[in-house]
């Protein structure tokens, strides 16, 4: 089955419609005046200056990454031109929930890129001796670098009472070289779907960072047929029927101009059409391939929420999918008295009562539940109630594969029970 080599691909270049390839700057679109920025921010590099710290903002796809990418990008080669090494470090936070794991992944990926062993390990060592190793190696290798933060909003750490970790890196990355632990010149840039962070930073790390704010808007429906376009060549000649480009662009215009979004489903739609060995990409692999993203997408957005969130969203989950009782909608009561059992399980940071219903109202966001505030007559006061929009039991196997949860998830008896045990106290009440 491996020999046979099958019908031919409709790609000849799918790396094209990968949506973290960097691109060359002609395949960009609709982001003149951002790439003029950040051109002219990072441009006293190439003079032997400090640049500014930036602030990239806007939603999801609207091009943050491909702009920063392609334009460091660029100074690497210049750089290397005039014998000089500019360093670009660059992390994204969704799967990161502590300082020191951040700091850890910065000198992974500092070390990979020149080729060095990592020189401390993962755990066991303090978040200070991974600081110097990170410095040893910059200064070792690198005359300048940038750290590009990506996704910095996640970044909060594990405990809500304390000043977040994306913070905390703020300061210390942001002030790197004026304490002179890195020789070289350092800028620092923030990549966000989110700038409301900006207000719970320390006000040292505030004065430290003072980035450049950069601002990136939804594309519109002709921006994204210009940009899928622009990567047809991905796809073989005449591979590609006439209504596909404006379908998929009509398709991510409605999820807010995410160009993130079209060229992934760009993409199913040609993987879907090699799967079946047929010779070009229509209109039903578009649509067949947009289905599948909307059946999956409340499951990958489980993959990107902080641990505690995660927790949350568990011991919620687990109410709705093992009540007994004839409706599936949890009480916020209930649900945090079994996030208490679950985090005591697995010896994790326990939130307030009031943290808990914050995060799992935020879940109405990513559209996983919908929130209503319910009475329990006079004199029983208020309280939230949570009813999943997709299969509670789905969301429960995707943080199981993700997080501490392994062990309770083994227990589902127990848990069955502990669940049913908080609805009949809440309602016998």
């Amino acid at each position: 089955m491996l020999d046979d080599e099958g019908e031919a691909s409709v790609f000849v270049n799918r790396d094209l419609v990968e949506p973290d390839t960097i691109i060359d700057e002609e395949r960009i679109v609709g982001r003149d005046k951002q790439l003029e920025s950040v051109v002219s921010f990072l441009k006293p590099t190439l003079q032997g200056n400090r640049p500014p710290n930036m602030l990239l903002y806007g939603p999801a796809g609207t091009g943050k990454s491909l702009i920063i990418g392609a334009v460091t990008q660029q100074i690497i080669e210049l750089c290397q031109s005039k014998g000089e090494r500019f360093g670009v470090v660059d992390i994204n936070c969704q799967p990161i929930n502590t300082l020191d794991q951040a700091v850890y992944e910065l000198v992974q990926t500092v070390a990979k890129d020149v080729g060095a062993e990592i020189g401390v390990p993962e755990t066991g060592v303090s978040t200070k001796r991974k600081y110097r190793r990170l410095y040893e190696l910059i200064n070792e290798h690198y005359d300048s670098v940038i750290f590009i933060i990506d996704e910095i909003d996640l970044l909060v750490g594990r405990r809500a009472s304390d000043e977040p970790a994306y913070s905390k890196l703020l300061y210390q990355l942001s002030r790197a070289s004026n304490t002179n632990e890195i020789e070289g010149r350092v800028s620092v840039a923030a990549l966000t779907n989110d700038p409301k962070f900006m207000e719970d930073i320390d006000g040292r790390a505030e004065s430290s960072f003072n980035p450049r704010d950069v601002y990136f808007p939804d594309y519109d429906a002709t921006q994204l047929r210009e940009i899928l376009g622009n990567r047809r060549d991905a796809f073989r000649p005449n591979a590609l029927e006439d209504d596909v480009i404006p379908l998929v662009a009509a398709f991510a215009a409605q999820s807010h101009g995410d160009a993130r979004k079209a060229i992934d489903l760009f993409r199913g739609a040609g993987d879907l059409a090699d799967e079946r060995g047929d010779e070009g990409v229509c209109e039903d692999h578009v649509r067949e391939s947009q289905e599948e993203i909307d059946k999956d997408r409340s499951l990958k957005l489980v993959e990107g929420l902080t641990t505690q969130k995660k927790i949350s969203l568990y011991a919620t989950a687990s109410v709705a999918c093992y009540s007994n009782r004839s409706t599936s909608s949890v009480p916020s009561p209930v649900g945090f008295k079994v996030y208490q059992w679950v985090t005591d399980k697995i010896d994790a940071d326990q939130m307030t009562r009031e943290t808990y219903v914050k995060y799992v109202k935020e879940l109405s966001t990513y559209g996983l539940i919908s929130a209503s505030r319910k009475s329990r007559g006079r004199g029983g006061g208020m309280y939230m109630e949570f009813t999943f929009t997709g299969d509670p039991a789905a969301m429960m196997n995707r943080i199981v594969d993700d997080t501490r949860l392994e062990g309770i998830a083994e227990q589902e008896e127990l848990l069955r029970s502990v669940a049913n045990s908080q609805l009949r106290e809440f309602y016998n009440k």
